[in-house]
């Protein structure tokens, strides 16, 4: 890799954008009745249909040439290798040791990382046996009967999004909620209802010193004790931590402290112990699964020319998008409710890995890095926001994601709800043309100067890019593929734009500044805060005054 064929390669897409602006999806699909199979790929029971973007096969030919410009194939062996890819941190980036399911060996400083990885798993599903099975219970001798998951981040997100997605798969009695705002009101309003002696509290912290994390604990901790003695702390939390003297500390008894390392990413973590909520919520077995379905999506990944790989193609279609069509966004729209929490976990997942200026030789980036990604669940979203992606002035690119099969059949709900997801990507590729708007004014009856004045209203201009991703049905293996095709589709972007998609610099500088605001908003100075700031810390302690 030089930097001088990446640009070149960056180069030729540019000059080719004029030839793909030439001709509409809609002609392209007109011309070419095999368009969908030749840009279609498919992995088991997941689909991927990316023929809905504004692409021919020479864009994608100069796509797979920048990809291995910029040495994306090399820097994926090296990740797997075990080396410190992650270079400001010094640490390896092995994710995909978690659910490593092969039986091979991956190494860290010339150790074997997996005895490690298969211990953890082993205490974790012994743990999970025993809750879900009523042999652990409660100081008073009690069931547990509701799981409260308390972390921030990886360790909250990508939890509460897969037992969302698993809740079909649930264990019944067995209540799940999670905690990760310091908002006082939502661990307050999360353990409304909750009986003391019948729920458990896993609380993730790696240092097990997460000021938010730790602090909601400490309110958890003190609602328990309050109800059933000091004594009751061993038996109703359990630690997702590094840190045991910090774990006995807190009253935890280290043989519940579940650890993880640290080269598994926050972002990247919910196939570790930091996934415990999910095993309690669907046993081992189906925790498997899902690590069996993100292994499946990794050897994939590994083994799988450029040309036919499902998380390369899924990023180079949107660095296209992004970097030579211009699109500053990302819509994820998963028609599933289930997956309603998918696009909030995939928000962290690309945009603290990829919202960077700085290369990973460290200097300013040549172009745009991440975009702004967002979305809700398909059909609430269509009442909401695709207004803007039909007929804004923005481009922004769609995943659109489904299974086939409902885990919840009733009537025709899933067949419309299919109708829906299916018709949007259609209507996004095809638009409306003002003569076909003009037919159907005039069918409707609408003439003369009323058509004149409603008839730009209801032109489309169509040619909106969007991928389909389709699965068979929202198994736990069909989850682990799906959130892996993501992960890597996030490697391989940052791959290309040269910047560590693995640290998360920009989230401290927040919380620096916050231990500098708390004490003046306590009654102490002020400090050297700006005008306004300072001015907001007096309203606000005018306001709280007694």
């Amino acid at each position: 890799m030089t930097a001088r064929a990446v640009e070149a390669a960056w180069a030729a897409l540019l000059k080719h954008r004029k030839q793909a602006d030439a001709k509409p999806m809609r002609a392209l699909f007109q011309a070419d009745p095999g368009r969908a199979k030749r840009f279609t790929l498919t992995l088991g029971d997941l689909l991927l249909d990316y023929s809905k973007n504004r692409i021919t096969p020479k864009t994608m030919a100069l796509l797979f040439d920048l990809a291995r410009a910029a040495g994306v194939e090399a820097l994926r062996d090296r990740m797997v290798a075990g080396e410190r890819i992650n270079t400001t941190e010094n640490r390896a980036v092995l994710h995909v040791a978690l659910r490593n399911r092969g039986g091979k060996p991956i190494l860290v400083d010339g150790r074997d990382v997996m005895p490690a990885v298969d211990g953890v798993l082993k205490r974790m599903g012994d743990f999970a046996d025993a809750v879900r099975g009523g042999q652990w219970l409660g100081a008073t001798g009690k069931r547990i009967a509701a799981v409260v998951n308390i972390g921030i981040g990886g360790s909250d997100l990508g939890p509460a999004m897969a037992v969302e997605a698993l809740a079909a798969y649930r264990q019944r009695g067995l209540d799940f909620r999670f905690v990760s705002n310091v908002d006082g009101a939502e661990i307050a309003r999360t353990l409304q209802g909750l009986d003391p002696a019948r729920t458990l509290f896993i609380v993730v912290s790696k240092t097990f010193t997460t000021e938010e994390t730790m602090l909601n604990a400490g309110t958890a901790r003190g609602w328990l004790v309050d109800a059933l003695g000091e004594a009751a702390v061993a038996r109703h939390f359990v630690a997702v931590s590094t840190s045991e003297k910090a774990v006995r500390g807190f009253g935890i008894d280290p043989a519940t402290m579940f650890g993880f390392w640290d080269w598994v990413g926050g972002r990247y973590s919910m196939w570790s112990a930091v996934g415990l909520s999910i095993m309690l919520a669907v046993g081992p077995d189906r925790f498997a699964e899902m690590l069996d379905g993100a292994y499946a999506m990794d050897r994939h990944f590994l083994e799988t020319d450029l040309e036919k790989n499902l998380p390369v193609v899924l990023a180079l279609i949107g660095l296209w998008n992004a970097n030579i069509l211009g699109a500053s966004s990302h819509a994820v729209l998963p028609y599933d409710q289930g997956l309603w929490r998918l696009p909030a976990y995939l928000q962290q997942a690309d945009m603290e890995s990829n919202g960077k200026s700085v290369g990973r030789d460290g200097k300013p980036v040549r172009r745009d890095t991440g975009p702004i990604l967002f979305g809700q669940p398909g059909t609430n979203g269509q009442h909401a926001f695709y207004q803007l992606l039909h007929q804004g002035t923005r481009l922004v690119p769609c995943d659109f994601i489904a299974p086939a099969r409902s885990q919840y059949p009733a009537g025709r709900h899933h067949a419309v709800l299919l109708a829906n997801f299916l018709a949007q990507s259609e209507a996004l590729m095809l638009g409306k043309t003002e003569k076909e708007a003009r037919a159907e004014l005039m069918k409707a009856g609408i003439k003369g100067e009323a058509l004149k004045a409603l008839l730009p209203h209801k032109v489309f201009s169509g040619n909106r890019p969007s991928n389909t991703i389709l699965l068979k049905e929202l198994t736990p293996h069909a989850l682990g593929m799906l959130v892996a095709l993501y992960e890597h589709k996030i490697f391989v972007q940052g791959a290309v734009w040269g910047i560590n998609s693995f640290d998360q610099w920009g989230v401290e500088l927040g919380k620096e500044l916050a231990g500098r605001v708390l004490p003046a908003l306590e009654g102490g100075k002020t400090g050297k805060h700006d005008s306004s700031t300072r001015g907001l810390i007096n309203r606000i302690r005018d306001w709280t005054r007694n």
